[in-house]
C-alpha cells in the first residue's frame, strides 16, 4: 500500500493521525534528552528581529508592538530537545498503520513546544478537537505559559516576513493573520 498523506483527505483520517502524531512528536523530543540552552531564546528573538528590520508589509504599529513584546520577554535558558521545525499534516505519512515523517529541512534543538506552532494557527485554530487529540497522544502540554505566546508571535514574524521575501501573498497574509492572532495573547 503506498504511504498517505495523514493530512489529507477525508477529516476523520485527520483527526485519528493527530494522537499518533502527537505520541510521534514526544517520543522524536525524548530520544535525547533536553539540555539546558542559555542562547536560544536570545537567538531566535534576534532572528524575529531581523525579519523586521528587511523588507515587509507588517503594519507599522503591529510591528512596533511586536518589538515591544520580544524585548519584554528578554532572554533566559530554556530546555531545547530536537524538533522537525515544520511538524504538520503534510509532513506525515502513513503506512501499514505506521506514521512516518518526511521533510526535516528545518530541524534544529528548540523547545519541544515550538512544533506545535503551526498546528495550532493551521489546524488547532479551527478545530480545537486536533489539539486535544494532539496532546493525549503527546502525554503532556510542553507549551509554557510565558513562552507560548511569543514563539507564536515570532513565527508569525517569519512567516509573514518570509512570505513577502518570496512572493507569496496567501502565505503573506496567513502571516498577518498570525501577527494579530499572537500580539492579541499578551
Amino acid at each position: 500500500m503506498p504511504a498517505r498523506g495523514v493530512g489529507r483527505g477525508h477529516r476523520g483520517r485527520v483527526l485519528r493521525g493527530h494522537p499518533r502524531a502527537g505520541r510521534c512528536c514526544a517520543s522524536a523530543a525524548a530520544r535525547r534528552r533536553g539540555r539546558g540552552d542559555a542562547d536560544h531564546e536570545a537567538g531566535a528573538t534576534a532572528r524575529a528581529l531581523r525579519w523586521l528590520d528587511a523588507p515587509h508589509r507588517i503594519d507599522a504599529a503591529i510591528e512596533r508592538e511586536a518589538r515591544r513584546r520580544l524585548a519584554e520577554h528578554g532572554a533566559h535558558p530554556v530546555t531545547v530537545v530536537p524538533t522537525h521545525g515544520d511538524w504538520q499534516p503534510r509532513n506525515w505519512l502513513s503506512e501499514n498503520g505506521k506514521l512516518r515523517v518526511i521533510d526535516f529541512g528545518r530541524f534544529g534543538f528548540r523547545p519541544a513546544a515550538t512544533d506545535m506552532c503551526r498546528l495550532a494557527v493551521q489546524q488547532w485554530d479551527t478545530h480545537p478537537e486536533l489539539e486535544a487529540s494532539f496532546l493525549e497522544g503527546y502525554g503532556v502540554d510542553p507549551r509554557v505559559a510565558g513562552c507560548w505566546a511569543v514563539e507564536l508571535l515570532r513565527e508569525a514574524i517569519g512567516t509573514a516576513a518570509w512570505a513577502h521575501a518570496v512572493g507569496d501573498a496567501p502565505f503573506e497574509t496567513q502571516g498577518h493573520r498570525m501577527l494579530k492572532e499572537a500580539l492579541a495573547r499578551f
